[in-house]
């Protein structure tokens, strides 16, 4: 990788002039992106804000997920107070969500399901939520009613079937 660094400043119509640093990464044997990244501590080391950027890509990718699978600032109240408890609520289902994966994967139960245009070398939220869902379909209790004749139990596998697919439903 090769990174070249400079300042500029930005300009708004109206603001104060904002003095940056702006870093461009760039990888000679174009297996990655060209990546720009601007910084308003114009005495940080262009190293570190790179390293900087790292870090927080994860956090960024965590409030996707929340967002694109549990609805993360979509909610629809119309109390102040209830959109400000709701976020938490959701993030921490987020977290438990995360933590029980976390726990099949550790015993090799985590379903990772492939993609037909990429290949994913580790499981995503959504494989995480999916796993997480059919644990608790799968082991819910389907009871039919055995005290009427006309009324015939479903047969086990296909009930497994329909938890595996609607867990992977969104």
């Amino acid at each position: 990788m090769t990174i070249a660094s400079g300042t500029a400043v930005w300009y708004h119509s109206g603001k104060s002039v904002v003095p940056l640093r702006w870093v461009l990464v760039y990888d000679p044997e174009e297996k990655q992106k060209p990546l720009a990244i601007q910084c308003t501590d114009v005495e940080l080391d262009p190293v570190d804000i790179v390293r900087h950027f790292v870090k927080r890509w994860q956090v960024e990718v965590t409030f996707e997920e929340a967002r694109a699978h549990l609805g993360v600032e979509t909610q629809r109240q119309w109390s102040d107070l209830s959109i400000a408890r709701s976020t938490p609520v959701l993030m921490a289902l987020f977290s438990i969500v995360t933590l029980w994966a976390d726990q099949l994967f550790k015993e090799q139960k985590l379903t990772t399901f492939s993609t037909a245009w990429y290949l994913k070398p580790s499981p995503t939220f959504s494989d995480a939520i999916a796993s997480v869902r059919y644990r608790i379909w799968h082991y819910q209790h389907f009871c039919t009613l055995v005290s009427k004749p006309d009324v015939q139990k479903t047969h086990p596998s296909l009930i497994e079937h329909l938890c595996f697919m609607a867990a992977r439903a969104t």
